[in-house]
């Protein structure tokens, strides 16, 4: 009996901790929301190239675009020209859109339109750069102005990181002699960024230059120039202006390296513009895009790959246990009588489409009419499938013209009384007279009194909209509904009903001692 009961536990246990194991992946490293209503931000940016192309001239327009290799994955990507052929390639970590035509003339605009999202982005692999490189030959004045700041930098620094942003704390510093040297008059961002890395290819510390765009909607927006450099192990981002490291959340990398974002051959006045915009969009939605548009995979052995149609199916059997749940509590802890476990399950289910209220009381109509043939039956000395054959069929006479009539008064709602399962409404109906014939009239209605206080119960907890998107999306909870159940099945207590019933014994037996 030992061995037994610890074999029940470690059951339990294992049961409860895969539930929950299953169940926390999903939430916690898939990020699947736990909540239908969960939204998340789509990003729309829209990138407009502008220029006036020379006549009778082959023009070439290239563009860096984002590599969507930080944190953010594409859910479309559309180049947008009229008479361009256009190609996009990697160079050098980045990508870079070409688009090309034989001939052009007059003001040309070109559109990138990218949409993306950050929610669903996966970890992917880490991209290493240089540790070391070769130092620019400095002399002269420049040289003396380098090693004079150099010194200090060293000083006050213990790493790559300290070292960096050390740097970029004293570049800012326009009040130095030797940084106005180095700046020659010029202390805009890009020169200042110049300037760190002179200093840094000196300390032989590589350096590199990241474009950036801001993801704020419905303001102008200019790429915005950062620093990186690799630590041997990951990537240090710092901005030039502040010292500021680490890259916020809301940056998108543009692209990497010292050239311009857009060049143009066979065109002038090159303008590019950004419009950013964004809305929200139902997460587990957004997942199913994400799917489809990366190797995540994130939903591909959720009940989410399944046909449309069949998914609704599911829907309804994955509350099943849910519904068994409540009249196991019901049954063994509260102590309420039902007809069995499973036909106040099964007449739950028929509530979803009749509605409760008319549910309950087309179920009640049904059976009294039913319990009456019944009972005329009995009189009749017939056998037990005969009878039962008869009551079926007259269940099936009921129900049809229980339709007819609501249809003819307009009471369509009544039409869904075709949705009872008449194998069990025929089956209610022979359990209910044979109770009442062994137990009295009192027991039986109370007994269907249960059954259908228990079948209103785990209706409205299986019509919960939250609950059935949970159990749906999340099945491997019904692994920790099963390990409850297992608990419940070796509990031997008192019933709440029968420690209110066995109240007024204890206080008599009080009262006598």
């Amino acid at each position: 009996m030992r061995s037994l009961n610890l074999h029940l536990k470690i059951l339990i246990a294992v049961l409860v901790l895969l539930g929950a194991g299953i169940t926390g992946y999903q939430i916690f490293v898939l990020g699947i929301p736990v909540s239908e209503d969960e939204t998340d931000d789509l990003w729309n940016i829209d990138a407009k190239v502008a220029f006036i192309a020379t006549p009778n001239v082959p023009v070439k327009v290239q563009m860096y675009v984002p590599p969507l290799a930080h944190d953010f994955v594409s859910l479309n990507e559309s180049f947008i020209s009229n008479n361009y052929g256009v190609n996009v390639n990697r160079i050098d970590g980045n990508r870079k859109v070409t688009w090309s035509a034989r001939r052009a003339s007059g003001n040309q605009t070109l559109y990138y339109r990218l949409v993306l999202t950050k929610r669903y982005s996966q970890d992917k692999p880490k991209v290493k750069g240089p540790v070391f490189r070769d130092s620019v030959p400095l002399d002269g004045p420049e040289k003396v102005a380098a090693d004079a700041l150099l010194a200090p930098i060293r000083q006050h620094s213990a790493d790559v990181e300290t070292f960096i942003g050390e740097t970029i704390k004293r570049v800012n510093n326009l009040n130095d002699d030797n940084v106005k040297l180095l700046l020659g008059g010029d202390s805009s961002p890009v020169h200042k960024a110049r300037v760190i890395d002179l200093l840094l290819s000196v300390a032989h510390v590589p350096l590199e230059r990241v474009h950036t765009l801001r993801l704020v909607a419905n303001m102008p927006q200019v790429p915005e120039l950062w620093l990186r450099s690799f630590n041997g192990n990951d990537w240090l981002y710092f901005n030039p202006e502040t010292g500021e490291q680490g890259l916020p959340a809301d940056r998108l990398i543009w692209w990497t390296g010292d050239d311009n974002l857009v060049a143009v051959e066979g065109g002038k006045k090159v303008l590019v513009s950004f419009t950013l915009n964004n809305s929200e969009m139902n997460a587990i939605r957004l997942a199913k895009l994400t799917d489809e548009n990366t190797d995540a995979d994130f939903l591909e052995y959720s009940l989410y790959s399944l046909p449309l149609q069949t998914q609704q199916t599911f829907m309804i059997m994955v509350m099943i246990p849910i519904g068994v749940w409540v009249i196991l509590i019901l049954r063994n802890l509260i102590g309420l009588q039902t007809l069995g476990t499973f036909t106040p399950v099964l007449i739950a289910l028929a509530f979803r489409e009749t509605q409760l209220g008319y549910g309950i009381a087309l179920f009640s109509l049904i059976t009294a009419l039913g319990l009456s043939l019944r009972s005329y039956l009995e009189h009749l000395k017939l056998q037990m499938l005969p009878r039962l054959s008869v009551v079926l069929t007259f269940v099936v006479v009921m129900i049809a013209t229980i339709s007819l009539l609501s249809h003819k008064l307009g009471l369509e709602r009544g039409l869904s009384v075709a949705l009872f399962p008449m194998v069990i409404l025929t089956m209610t109906i022979e359990r209910l007279s044979i109770t009442w014939e062994e137990r009295g009239g009192g027991y039986a209605m109370k007994v269907a009194a249960g059954t259908l206080l228990a079948a209103s119960l785990a209706h409205i907890l299986m019509s919960v909209p939250q609950m059935i998107y949970f159990v749906f999306t999340f099945p491997a909870v019904l692994l920790i509904l099963v390990g409850f159940m297992l608990a419940m099945g070796r509990y031997r207590g008192y019933r709440l009903s029968e420690l209110i019933r066995f109240k007024a014994f204890t206080q008599d037996n009080e009262a006598g001692a």
